[in-house]
């Protein structure tokens, strides 16, 4: 099934923030999504040029739900890898609003913001970024990810939100093991079981054990994307953004991450990805979204 990028029509503000309350209550009240996007859009200015700016989407809409894999799929410079990137707090979207179902906590175990909110009433818009929707099974945040504190979308990311990149970025002379340990430990998971888990994940990517305690930078391309694979998914985050993460592999290594994306998939993880090999597609998508190149340069 594919699905076309759409926005919202133009409204006016108060239209505008009307349909976007309807839109936060209506997230949390389904407690199967766990990520929306709402007419979001980006725009980068370039200063040097004058002020240029470059559109790179254009009022996106996207729901993805427990146990769905949605592809995005669009030629170059659609806008692909900046939708991911504004899912994960990486880019500021200019418009719109991305709703997350997670828990948005701080250091010290508080939740950061959030506001106590009866199902269905609308959000107390003094605290924007979160709202606590209640319901028999207990309490879960959602977080509007656009207004939220530098705090929280760390919270985020530690608890909720996966990210594969298309490169590996870590900090210099750390053994691979502990590079690929650490988002458990983050999460507070002993250092043993976290190290042995770590073990398996790389066995099954078949990263070689001799380069287990050596810092991935002289790694080939391949190796390095193993270790960022299972660094990305070992923590087995609800949410999960992969950004092309077979594209430096073989056909042997894409099968087995393909194995590893559904079988995440199956645990019930929300995946949103870029894989621009057809045969992978077809093993992990459940749905495509198209996005097509917003044209227009504004000076």
């Amino acid at each position: 099934m594919t699905l076309t990028a759409t926005g919202t029509d133009t409204l006016g503000n108060a239209g505008q923030r009307e349909m976007a309350q309807r839109a936060q209550r209506d997230f949390a009240a389904n407690d199967a999504l766990m990520l929306r996007a709402l007419g979001v859009s980006k725009t980068f200015t370039l200063h040097p040029q004058g002020g240029v700016q470059i559109p790179a989407l254009h009022k996106v809409d996207l729901d993805v739900s427990r146990g769905e894999c949605i592809v995005l799929v669009g030629p170059s410079g659609a806008g692909k890898s900046s939708l991911l990137r504004c899912l994960y707090g990486n880019y500021l979207a200019s418009a719109g609003a991305i709703y997350v179902r997670g828990s948005a906590l701080s250091t010290t175990g508080a939740v950061v913001g959030a506001v106590a909110a009866n199902r269905g009433a609308p959000a107390d818009q003094s605290a924007p970024a979160d709202e606590r929707a209640q319901d028999g099974q207990g309490t879960a945040v959602c977080t509007e990810l656009t207004h939220a504190s530098p705090h929280q979308v760390i919270a985020l990311r530690r608890q909720t939100l996966g990210y594969v990149s298309q490169f590996l970025h870590v900090i210099p002379r750390v053994s691979t093991l502990s590079i690929v340990a650490e988002p458990l430990v983050l999460r507070g998971v002993g250092a043993r079981e976290a190290e042995d888990r770590a073990r398996a994940l790389l066995s099954r990517l078949m990263v070689p054990q001799r380069l287990w305690t050596l810092p991935p930078a002289t790694f080939s391309g391949g190796e390095q994307q193993r270790v960022n694979i299972a660094r990305g998914l070992i923590a087995e985050h609800p949410i999960l953004l992969l950004d092309e993460p077979t594209a430096s592999l073989d056909a042997e290594n894409r099968d087995v991450v393909a194995e590893l994306i559904v079988e995440a998939r199956e645990r019930g993880a929300a995946i949103v990805g870029i894989f621009h090999d057809e045969e992978t597609r077809n093993k992990v998508a459940t749905r495509r979204l198209e996005l097509k190149p917003v044209l227009r340069a504004v000076a």
